[in-house]
């Protein structure tokens, strides 16, 4: 009699459109891309706008950057024009077409350009660094983030013994608030983005108490890398793909590069240590469908179907504006703090973002992942669809 009734009710549920407990599991458990086989869904299928979701892909493909292609004559013609030491020292290449994608509940949506290129990605490159970091911290590699890197490093490495130096944290190397004073690589901190009225003044810069200063500097980023490699003892690209990029299904095409004189001897081995962006050339280089794998894992909080890589701790502290800037989280999470930064998306969303606009946009309240490259509208596209959402827990909230 017991086996009827079941029967009978899940009979009567099916008639009646009534979800059951299987049904229910399968709207609720997140989607999950295999390698080689990311599903795309029309949006209507997923509940958006489709004219909507096309203003927003013409949006991106209409405001591609006017600068050259040619990325070696792009930054040379613009940041450093103004820079000191700004001979390219890793590798480059030009540059694809405006290209992106949306992803919405873990569905490709729309793509439009060269998704599959593999291009520069400059500074999205630091965002990949402190996950590295991240994940040292998670295996207790790193014990606190308020200690001082100077006691993990071994001896001859002089990366913090200079006395302004060992006052630094890994928390404001994290933050770009370290106002490490060095040359790495044969590139002085005062050279990028150099401060003062006149040339003369550029290397005798005003000094800052560690974690009082944001500045965004390359060469401060760099040594947190070279730093971090002395902790995993591993190239930290090996790092990546182990413990990131093959357990998310990323592809195989994705380099991260350092400088032709980055190379250092470690337990006797040759490693070459990687660049934090583009600056001079190196650092990440990867196709649109790796970043969105890369930023749909934060959009699940740090795990991949049921496997945990990114503890939702480390989530929660780079997501954390530091005392020194309020729309800057751990490098590179730009947030949305009171939606001035991007006013199209919630307070809650964040940004990696690189040179030529290379950003990987994470919205979790509209669970939302939009790569966008080489395009200059993105509050424009991140507008746009949001609103082929219709009622959102973003309009909600306004």
């Amino acid at each position: 009699m017991r086996r009827i009734a079941v029967a009978t009710l899940l009979a009567v549920c099916a008639l009646l459109s009534w979800p059951t407990a299987a049904q229910q599991r399968a709207t609720t458990v997140p989607y999950f891309p295999e390698r080689f086989d990311w599903q795309h869904k029309r949006p209507d299928e997923v509940g958006m706008n489709a004219a909507l979701v096309a203003q927003a892909v013409q949006a991106a493909t209409g405001s591609e950057m006017t600068t050259p292609r040619d990325l070696t004559i792009a930054q040379a013609t613009s940041f450093g024009r103004d820079e000191p030491f700004d001979t390219i020292i890793g590798p480059m290449k030009p540059r694809g077409p405006a290209s992106g994608l949306i992803v919405h509940r873990g569905f490709i949506v729309a793509e439009w350009g060269e998704p599959l290129r593999v291009d520069m990605t400059h500074s999205v490159s630091k965002t990949f660094l402190t996950t590295v970091v991240g994940l040292a911290w998670q295996r207790g590699l790193i014990r606190d983030l308020n200690d001082y890197p100077r006691d993990y490093m071994p001896p001859g490495v002089d990366l913090f013994e200079a006395e302004h130096n060992q006052k630094i944290r890994w928390e404001h190397l994290l933050r770009q608030t370290s106002d490490w004073q060095g040359t790495l690589w044969g590139k002085p901190d005062w050279a990028d983005r150099p401060e003062g009225k006149t040339a003369a003044d550029w290397p005798n810069r005003p000094l800052r108490e560690p974690g009082t200063h944001f500045k965004y500097n390359d060469v401060r980023v760099n040594a947190l890398a070279l730093a971090a490699l002395h902790v995993w003892r591993r190239p930290l690209p090996d790092v990546l793909r182990q413990e990131v990029m093959e357990p998310i299904g990323a592809s195989s095409t994705w380099r991260w590069y350092g400088y032709e004189n980055s190379w250092v001897e470690l337990d006797g081995q040759k490693i070459q240590s990687v660049a934090g962006g583009g600056h001079w050339g190196g650092g990440m280089f990867i196709n649109a469908y790796d970043m969105a794998r890369f930023g749909y894992l934060f959009l699940r909080n740090g795990t991949w179907k049921d496997r945990p890589i990114v503890s939702e701790k480390w989530i929660a502290m780079a997501r954390t504006p530091g005392p020194a800037n309020s729309t800057y989280g751990f490098a590179n999470w730009y947030l949305n703090t009171e939606r001035k930064p991007l006013p199209a998306g919630p307070a809650s969303a964040v940004r990696f973002v690189g040179n030529g606009n290379n950003v990987i946009y994470i919205d979790w309240e509209n669970d939302l992942v939009i790569v966008t490259r080489w395009a200059t509208g993105v509050n424009d596209i991140v507008g746009k669809t949001i609103a082929s959402l219709g009622t959102t827990a973003t309009s909600a909230s306004r």
